[in-house]
């Protein structure tokens, strides 16, 4: 049994929901933290992605958390999807979003609700390598096919444009010439998963 003073440790905490579309490493990286460090600003008490079959719903159901789908192509009218998304999250009480592999794009709507709430990592130094269509291996082709010496990671607050939103940390990864798109997106990959919980831990203290 907890005592009084970890249950209200608990309380203070920000309530996190994890958007992801895939194997949910990045989400799995931040729930260890949050569980492993009892003087975390947040905890994560939710999960939503766009596919009943993404791998994150088992790293949820791993850790006890509550996992949902909502896909906006099940949808015919927008609307409905978006006033679903608000929903759940209200219903959860959430606080701050993150998104960790979310291979849609956040409803303007949702934006507005939560500005300056959300959060997501991409795997490259912006505004470099950023935009519609460049998420994943896509990213890491981009790079050594333009023969960059260097790339890395960018977690940034989410606004309306794609990859445009304000800057809270950037970590450089060197480029290797043995590099090919697999190997740097392992390194990368790495690096997003020891850094992404930590700027979350210090973005909560403030909101």
């Amino acid at each position: 049994m907890r005592n009084v003073v970890d249950v209200l440790k608990d309380k203070q905490k920000r309530r996190v929901a994890i958007f992801a579309s895939g194997a949910g490493s990045n989400a799995e990286a931040i729930i260890k933290f949050s569980l492993e460090h009892p003087d975390s600003t947040f905890r994560v008490v939710l999960i939503i992605s766009n596919l009943a079959t993404a791998k994150v719903h088992q790293v949820a159901e791993r850790f006890g958390i509550n996992s949902i789908t909502i896909n906006d192509k099940e949808y015919t009218d927008s609307q409905e999807y978006i006033k679903v998304l608000l929903q759940e999250l209200s219903n959860s009480n959430i606080d701050v979003i993150v998104l960790a592999g979310y291979l849609r794009k956040v409803p303007a709507e949702l934006v507005e609700k939560y500005d300056g709430r959300i959060l997501n990592i991409h795997p490259a130094l912006l505004p470099k390598y950023g935009g519609k269509g460049m998420y994943g291996m896509h990213v890491h082709k981009a790079v050594i096919e333009s023969g960059e010496d260097e790339s890395g990671i960018t977690i940034h607050i989410v606004n309306s444009e794609y990859d445009k939103g304000e800057h809270l940390k950037q970590v450089r990864v060197n480029v290797l010439p043995t590099d090919t798109p697999e190997v740097l997106a392992s390194r990368i990959l790495a690096v997003e998963h020891s850094e992404y919980p930590l700027v979350i831990n210090e973005f909560c203290s403030y909101k």
